[in-house]
């Protein structure tokens, strides 16, 4: 008996130590990032350059690491799938790259989830793919997804993740940043989540002012509004900072949050709207910051099966914040209708006042 009940112990025994090693093996690969952090500016060499222009236009994009388009499901979301067939994900960083060199006039493109070298996309290196496409621009990239082996889900693991996100100027900035959100996921579920951050360029500008040029990637699968304020309160500070000594300010990226006050219009150009379980308070941020988001066609879809026009719900995620200092000239959902990617791209065009 006493044999017996050695033996019941050690197989108890054995699987709780093969997860306490696998636990320790992800704390001490785990990516700890500073707060804040400089950035290498990539691409052509250039001085940093004294801005005269006064409209810009900029784009962001959730490209979804070419791994979420149409055919595609994720288990997070209630579909099976941790990432495409190898022939998905070809055609899918295929047609990415392609809208990148078909919208033209772009002054800053602020891209999110961007992989380097990761199981699900076959180790392919997408950042340089796209600054190929996007040559005489200046980029700022950061890592923002660092895991060693992601273990689920236990049928087919997602495995090492090596990701980012990138913000591309064709003006040079003159500083750019990694600033850290705080992780209010749980232990241990951070250790294998995204490490939030958005991205800061600054640029000169020649009547002696700067331009801030924010790229964020906020916070999925955490719905605590407390806890997502947290991250909230980060960008505010910097914001509001940089606006009070006369600098102008954009800010903009995949949010994971409806807009505030936001309603689709009755169309939505064909899609079934899904309001997101998180909202963007409106009292947030002061009453003359402006919102920049066009209700026309969503920005995102649900992943719990591939896409379907009608069927899947879909909702709006990424947008934009300009100062009262930034005019905003036009905004304009691009309904590419989630082909290469489950979010699609806003873009807009400002002035500087």
């Amino acid at each position: 008996m006493k044999k017996l009940i050695k033996i019941l112990l050690l197989i108890l025994f054995i699987p709780i130590f093969l997860f306490s090693i696998f636990l320790l093996y992800l704390a001490i690969t785990d990516f700890k990032p500073d707060h804040i952090m400089a950035i290498e500016i990539e691409g052509q060499e250039a001085e940093v350059d004294l801005i005269k222009d006064s409209i810009f236009n900029l784009l962001t994009w959730n490209v979804g690491y070419a791994g979420l388009g149409q055919e595609m499901d994720f288990f997070y979301d209630g579909g099976q799938q941790s990432g495409p067939s190898e022939k998905l994900n070809q055609k899918y960083l295929h047609g990415i790259r392609n809208s990148l060199r078909e919208v033209d006039s772009i002054d800053f493109w602020l891209l999110q989830e961007i992989d380097l070298e990761s199981k699900r996309t076959y180790h392919i290196n997408q950042k340089e793919g796209i600054q190929e496409m996007l040559y005489n621009f200046h980029h700022s990239f950061v890592l923002n997804y660092v895991v060693a082996f992601v273990p689920v889900p236990i049928s087919n693991p997602m495995g090492k993740v090596k990701a980012g996100m990138m913000t591309s100027s064709l003006y040079k900035p003159s500083e750019a940043l990694r600033v850290a959100y705080p992780l209010i996921a749980s232990w241990p579920k951070k250790m294998v989540l995204l490490d939030r951050c958005f991205i800061l360029n600054r640029h000169p500008l020649a009547n002696g002012k700067d331009l801030l040029i924010m790229n964020t990637h906020n916070t999925a699968y955490i719905y605590d509004p407390e806890l997502r304020v947290k991250e909230l309160e980060v960008m505010r500070r910097f914001v509001l900072g940089e606006y009070n000594k006369g600098n102008y300010v954009i800010a903009g990226g995949d949010w994971n949050m409806n807009p505030p006050d936001f309603e689709p219009t009755a169309d939505f150009n064909g899609h079934k709207f899904v309001p997101s379980k998180v909202k963007m308070e409106p009292t947030f941020f002061p009453d003359d910051w402006q919102w920049a988001y066009d209700n026309s066609a969503p920005t995102n879809r649900q992943n719990y099966k591939s896409f379907v026009k009608g069927e899947n719900g879909t909702t709006y995620l990424d947008y934009f914040l300009v100062s009262p200092n930034v005019e905003l000239l036009m905004t304009k959902t691009m309904d590419f209708e989630f082909e290469h990617s489950d979010h699609n791209p806003v873009f807009i065009q400002v002035k500087l006042k």
